[in-house]
């Protein structure tokens, strides 16, 4: 698989272009951003084909087509990497077929860009301190011009569980979360001002490929947006270390245990890693429970914090859905219902 029109000039002004969105003035000004290594390119020419392939259209949910989710917009490969994931050529191939079949009429800005590139110019390219011989860049979604906005997204009725990060400031956090969130089923995830930007590039490589199956909005202001999941419907829970109910303390069958019944639509709250959540946002919670410790640790991280809280209203709202015969919430989009995938 040679390109003819392969790319080796590391100080190119494209290779220049791409290499700036590691920075976040790069980003904010191209509205793009970098996605290295296999499994984030994996995702992005998956969810390329789910929305352009014709045999694949009808699988992707609506919720997620359009602007709520990353377009890719170029791709840059080393050949000898990409034969080395096979199921990645694969999908390369059907690329290519889309589109360069002259009965399908794309939509404008539906092509992405591909190069061949050498080692030096990926390496030129990208954040990674080696690099994987594969290189996706793809468009931030547009906010402004998206059909939804934050507030009728959060509203829609499939909506049943919300990962709400309060400045959450460390990448590898940022995108744990998102992987985690991904992971849980997690219909949206939703980031205050003042927290990591999720398209950084150590963010996209901590979330390994889920920033492609998950809506993620960012600069929140979560005063407001508490009311606006109350409104919606969902509780609000926020995960602080000093609450008084401990986590243990609620059924997680999704049977109500006073005021707090696990299997609600839920907004969870996670602070920022050194002084989590404020006094007044704490406040903003219907409920507010700590995670057990039984060790000597003095805490545990947000992103281990996020991956309890968010599974344990996961496997509530799977449980009440099977034993009512409804569908088991958004990763029934994915997967069979009652299979959860591995990891």
């Amino acid at each position: 698989m040679i390109d003819e029109y392969l790319m080796d000039n590391p100080r190119s002004e494209r290779v220049k272009r791409v290499a700036s969105l590691a920075t976040r003035a790069g980003r904010k000004k191209h509205r793009l951003f970098l996605a290295e290594g296999p499994q984030p390119v994996r995702e992005a020419l998956a969810l390329w084909l789910a929305r352009y392939e014709p045999q694949e259209r009808s699988l992707l949910h609506e919720m997620t087509v359009s602007s709520v989710l990353p377009e890719l917009d170029a791709l840059f490969f080393d050949a000898s990497a990409v034969q080395r994931f096979p199921d990645i050529e694969a999908l390369l191939d059907r690329l290519r077929a889309v589109l360069f079949d002259p009965t399908l009429d794309l939509p404008r800005g539906a092509r992405p860009f591909l190069r061949e590139a050498t080692p030096e110019v990926l390496a030129a390219m990208g954040d990674a301190e080696t690099s994987q011989g594969l290189m996706a860049v793809a468009r931030i979604p547009d906010r402004s011009s998206e059909s939804r906005s934050l507030e009728s997204a959060t509203a829609a009725p499939s909506v049943s569980l919300i990962a709400g990060m309060v400045r959450v400031q460390d990448p590898g956090n940022v995108g744990t979360i998102i992987r985690t969130a991904d992971a849980a089923g997690v219909d949206m995830v939703v980031l205050s001002s003042g927290a990591a930007d999720p398209w950084a590039p150590k963010v996209v490589r901590s979330a390994a490929g889920s920033h492609f199956h998950v809506p993620i909005f960012t600069g929140a202001e979560m005063g407001e947006y508490a009311r606006v999941a109350k409104s919606a419907g969902g509780q609000v829970v926020a995960s602080a270390g000093e609450a008084e109910v401990q986590l243990t303390q609620l059924s997680p069958s999704g049977e109500e245990t006073g005021p707090f019944n696990a299997a609600e639509p839920t907004l969870w709250l996670f602070g920022n890693e050194a002084r989590g959540l404020t006094v007044q946002e704490i406040e903003l919670a219907d409920h507010v429970v700590a995670i057990p410790i039984y060790g000597k640790a003095e805490s545990l991280n947000v992103a281990t914090a996020a991956t309890i809280c968010l599974y344990f209203t996961a496997m509530a709202q799977h449980s009440a859905s099977s034993s009512s015969g409804l569908p088991a919430g958004p990763s029934s989009r994915r997967d069979s219902p009652g299979e959860p995938r591995s990891g």
